[in-house]
């Protein structure tokens, strides 16, 4: 079933298109990774996916029958997401707990169903142990891994990953594309990620998007399936 779908969409930066007539299908339920040089747009797309860019022209649609008739729940992770400095106050904990803020409804507090999907989220990323550490403490890979932790504490049903691997070591890589593909597998989540280590990740995927640049500047698509192997633990050393 398809969940989103882009058609024909053009967007660019001031009056220069960088994404010029791209179609593009998200299946429910897929490993989908996206994958292109540097400036290919990889970002872009996923922003237009999103609904944080509205395309110049073309179509984006949302298939809300995907969903059952309930809101979408998206779980994003930037490129960025872990760019805490030192002297950032929070604890890992505390700020997993944040994720749980959009479900729980006006004056209304945690219990214990939220403080389980804490910990369960915590443990799937390896970050249990250090739950009490300050984010400012921890190395580039573990504030990744806090962050995709607090995507998962929504139990959303898409995860929308930007190059989540920034920082982490070959090991937490690979553990990450497992848990990723349980996810997809075990659980229905649909999960986009854009990613430059296709050759690390793409055992894992269902499907590959490639983005390619023209000599005009505008960017296209193409597209090959991909044999996923399966795993359902954050294996870490």
């Amino acid at each position: 079933m398809i969940l989103s779908s882009m058609h024909n969409v053009v967007f660019g930066y001031d009056d220069k298109p960088v994404v010029n007539g791209v179609s593009l299908e998200v299946r429910k339920g897929e490993f989908l990774g996206i994958v292109g040089a540097n400036g290919t747009a990889k970002t872009t797309v996923l922003k237009i996916l999103l609904g944080l860019l509205k395309p110049w022209s073309g179509t984006v649609e949302l298939n809300h029958e995907a969903f059952g008739g309930e809101k979408p729940v998206i779980g994003y992770v930037s490129q960025n997401a872990s760019a805490f400095n030192s002297g950032f106050p929070s604890r890992v904990i505390e700020l997993v707990r944040s994720g749980c803020h959009s479900g729980l409804g006006l004056f209304r507090r945690r219990g214990a169903e939220e403080e389980r999907r804490v910990r369960n989220s915590l443990e799937q990323v390896g970050m249990w142990e250090l739950r009490r550490r300050r984010i400012g403490e921890l190395s580039g890979g573990q504030k990744q891994r806090v962050c995709i932790a607090r995507a998962l504490v929504q139990c959303p049903n898409v995860m929308i990953l930007d190059e989540p691997t920034t920082g982490m070591d070959v090991k937490s890589r690979t553990a990450l594309y497992r848990l990723m593909r349980h996810q997809a597998q075990h659980h229905g989540v649909t999960v986009v990620m854009v990613t430059h280590s296709l050759e690390e990740a793409g055992r894992f995927l269902d499907r590959v998007v490639t983005l390619e640049r023209f000599e005009t500047e505008s960017v296209r698509t193409s597209e090959q399936r991909s044999e996923a192997a399966h795993g359902d633990r954050w294996e870490m050393g």
